[in-house]
């Protein structure tokens, strides 16, 4: 069965960046560290989700990428609006440039080394080619950690 997560409190931000970092390789890669199959409720909840202040730069692009990449069409339109980004198909480059970004910023939030970073996507699958990700990941990392540190 599919399991639910319940907002009685926050808004569709809060929703935008738990979505982000849920959908994050970061994330995914430290939950398989310890589940193969059956995700349950009990796991889900000792998942460390990072809390920065809300005015936080990383928090605040990552709610951008998430709401986006997720607004794909009319229906997610009044949430979008909510968040204020735009709603609609992006094409194929765009998404996965966003995509990129988004394992860029959470990979910050946790504070990760590009080393950590590298090591994530090498042992992430055995069989994925993740050079190309890697890569154009890295470059976000790198431009990230830039604005950070000026």
């Amino acid at each position: 069965g599919a399991q639910y997560i319940l907002f009685p409190r926050g808004s569709e931000s809060d929703e935008a960046f738990l979505l982000g970092v849920l959908s994050s390789i970061i994330l995914d890669w430290y939950a398989r560290r310890f589940v193969e199959v059956n995700f349950n409720f009990f796991l889900f909840n000792q998942l460390p989700i990072p809390r920065p202040d809300k005015n936080n730069k990383l928090r605040e692009r990552i709610i951008n990428i998430s709401a986006r990449l997720a607004s794909k069409d009319e229906r997610y339109k009044s949430w979008a609006n909510a968040i204020g980004v735009d709603c609609g198909p992006l094409s194929d480059e765009e998404k996965i440039d966003k995509i990129n970004e988004l394992n860029a910023l959470v990979a910050h939030l946790y504070n990760l080394s590009k080393d950590e970073v590298i090591h994530i996507y090498t042992t992430f699958h055995d069989s994925w080619n993740y050079k190309a990700d890697l890569d154009a990941a890295l470059i976000h990392f790198y431009s990230w950690q830039k604005k950070e540190d000026g």
